[in-house]
């Protein structure tokens, strides 16, 4: 793993999970050569080492260990230290199967994989945070040490645990939330169907029930489970704090397909936040996916620099079909990611395993050694690294602002609804992609961030949506600012119930429109509008209120019905897409709103050529990674910090390469 420049140093910084106890220890010198060739110089250790640091209850063994960081310290690599935790020994689920997780129809999930506790069970806290202590009190002053790696990919596997230890904290908190019954039935409406409560013991987690369970008892326990994940952090982190003095941090998986952690709540339990990328193999157009998971990362961290803490030098093993990466691709991703917002490259793993599970996940140093293409590669990318090393601290420049929320998601994909082909990230994917395509880039941000300095905000299928953050779109449209809302949005409020008086609910006076009916599409019919935009999934018997009608269906269940509009409001305008536009009238759509708004892209680019800018007051950085098989220009005046050439008006660069230009100043 790479890391760039940190207060501990002014070189760009490579970073790798290092794991020393699958290794004998004669390979351990040899390491830290290929490690100082490459340019790491932060490893992160112990991540699932809890079975070796303590092999029975009470028993620590550290000497492994302390071999490995003062080898490490000599060597000059410094030291992301793992609490641990992420995994519980197998002793530790034979002396208490209470503290083993079960799904919703009962089934126990055993050990043999990794996270198998029930997240809610206090023997499980409690042994974790004796692991903590331990380990702690024994490095928190090792020099090699300048960073604190709470457990791994918290919630992963085991976000959701439907066993009693788990039933009787969920109750524990519905009662902080809620107070006493009334307020929960009323929340839960549990007026339908005779679900009533008279107890607090007659409530369980949403397990496997004869019909459909309560939507609002299953949006709750997603909230719980994703704050018992977080309750964990917060522990480990807590203690941590009374012992060490290095910044703490864990590792998120925003933009893995991972929705049920809510990192804008968990982003101020961390120093600094990090995250974990893996390319979907299967999308030939992988890179866009990786830029927006970025810039989501970005967001969660209210835009400052955030971490990459791991991403893979090539293959996975845990797709269907696991692609590797061609020659240039390893450089490309890793500084993409530096583009939006890294200040740090980091990789899992530094050998490729020989045993386990992951044994077929690439690594920097791959089965067949250093003499390979992978490892040459993170050579380069150590040097390039070093290169940028000036970059670090430095903000990404967005002008356009999408709007994203856990919980949203968690009830658009509730069971029940008008259509199965309504998910929440297609729009937002959608939506991202035309942005991307065009050069311009967006910040993911919470719909309570402050929209105050963004020209463009976008709403994609913001479903549930409180009043305050209504609100707040609504004065920020006033302002004078430009926002596009998508359909079925604004439709329930916290609780999911319906926001009455017609769709879309919280945002029909900002739209300016009002919908009486939903008609959703039969799968694989489509819909076509005047202006020549074709569309599927979704319909709705649309009412212009006040807004200016600028496309309606030709064909389908509502020929002359109004599917796009624009509502003057206040200085600025609202748009509403009440329908699925595939990808040719989206580029558009979207091409209409930067326009209207005076967004620019970092650069003028040809299509799949990325361009991203990072500033630091007076100061910027223009990122130009071209994704295509063709060399392109660019225009851009400064120096190019990977060559060091001065570039006077216009960047060349070559089919599958990246330039970095420090911009002369204007």
């Amino acid at each position: 793993m790479m890391l760039i420049g940190r207060s501990t140093g002014k070189t760009t910084r490579k970073n790798v999970r290092l794991s020393p106890e699958q290794w004998p220890e004669e390979t351990w010198s040899e390491d830290i050569e290929l490690m100082r060739r490459a340019g790491v110089n932060l490893v992160s250790v112990g991540i699932f080492s809890w079975a070796l640091l303590e092999p029975t209850p009470g028993r620590f063994e550290f000497g492994w260990l302390d071999r490995v960081l003062d080898l490490l310290h000599d060597g000059g690599i410094q030291v992301d230290l793992a609490t641990a935790t992420a995994s519980p020994p197998p002793w530790l689920a034979r002396a208490h199967p209470e503290t083993l997780p079960r799904r919703a129809d009962g089934t126990i999930l055993w050990p043999g994989g990794r996270q198998a506790y029930c997240p809610s069970s206090p023997v499980f806290r409690e042994r974790s945070l004796e692991l903590v202590r331990a380990v702690a009190g024994r490095y928190a002053d090792h020099p090699a040490v300048v960073m604190w790696h709470v457990s791994n990919e918290l919630g992963c596997h085991n976000v959701h645990c439907y066993c009693d230890v788990s039933a009787e904290a969920f109750r524990g908190w519905l009662r902080e939330r809620y107070g006493d019954l009334d307020g929960l039935n009323d929340a839960w409406g549990t007026a339908f169907w005779s679900q009533r409560y008279g107890d607090w013991a007659e409530i369980n987690p949403p397990r496997t029930v004869t019909a459909i369970a309560n939507p609002t008892q299953q949006l709750d326990f997603l909230r719980f489970s994703s704050d018992e994940q977080r309750a964990q952090l917060r522990a480990e982190r807590e203690l941590l704090k009374t012992m060490v003095r290095q910044p703490v941090t864990t590792n998120f998986m925003v933009g893995m397909d991972i929705k049920h952690m809510d990192y804008h709540s968990w982003a101020p339990d961390v120093d600094l936040v990090s995250n974990d990328h893996y390319l979907t193999a299967a999308d030939p157009q992988a890179q866009l996916g990786l830029a927006l998971a970025a810039d989501h990362t970005r967001g969660v961290a209210g835009g400052d620099p955030w971490l990459l803490m791991e991403h893979s030098t090539s293959a996975v093993n845990w797709q269907p079909r696991n692609v590797a990466k061609l020659p240039g691709q390893l450089r490309r991703n890793s500084l993409a990611h530096v583009a939006r917002g890294a200040d740090g490259v980091l990789f899992f793993q530094w050998r490729a395993s020989r045993a386990g599970a992951e044994k077929f996940h690439s690594a920097l140093v791959p089965h067949a050694g250093p003499d390979t293409k992978v490892f040459r590669e993170v050579c380069q990318l150590g040097a390039n690294l070093k290169a940028l090393a000036e970059v670090r601290g430095s903000r990404v420049d967005a002008d356009v602002a999408i709007l994203f929320d856990w919980e949203a998601w968690w009830g658009v994909e509730l069971d029940s609804h008008p259509s199965v082909d309504v998910t929440y990230t297609d729009r937002l994917a959608a939506l991202y992609g035309a942005l991307w395509r065009a050069g311009v880039t967006a910040d993911i941000v919470h719909p309570s961030a402050d929209l105050s300095g963004y020209r463009l905000v976008l709403a994609p299928t913001l479903y549930l949506v409180r009043d305050v953050d209504a609100e707040a779109l609504h004065r920020y449209v006033q302002a004078g600012g430009t926002a596009a809302v998508t359909y079925f949005s604004g439709i329930v409020d916290e609780n999911d119930h319906i926001r009455l008086g017609g769709y879309p609910g919280a945002f029909r006076e900002l739209l300016g429109v009002r919908t009486e009916e939903f008609f959703p599409l039969r799968e694989g019919e489509q819909v076509r509008l005047d202006d020549g935009s074709v569309a599927d999934v979704w319909t709705e018997w649309l009412h212009p209120d006040g807004a200016e009608v600028l496309a309606s269906y030709t064909d389908g269940p509502l020929p002359g019905v109004p599917a796009l509009t624009r509502h003057r409001v206040g200085a600025g305008a609202a748009w509403y897409v009440g329908t699925r536009l595939d990808e040719p009238a989206t580029d558009r759509l979207v091409a209409r709103l930067v326009d209207e708004a005076g967004v620019r892209p970092a650069a003028p680019a040809p299509s799949g050529v990325e361009v991203v800018r990072r500033r630091d007051g007076e100061r910027t950085w223009l990122f130009v990674i071209n994704h295509t098989e063709a060399e392109v220009r660019i225009p851009a005046a400064g120096v190019e910090l990977l060559t060091g050439a001065r570039c006077a008006g216009e960047l060349t660069v070559p089919a599958g390469e990246v330039a970095v230009v420090r911009e002369d100043r204007v």
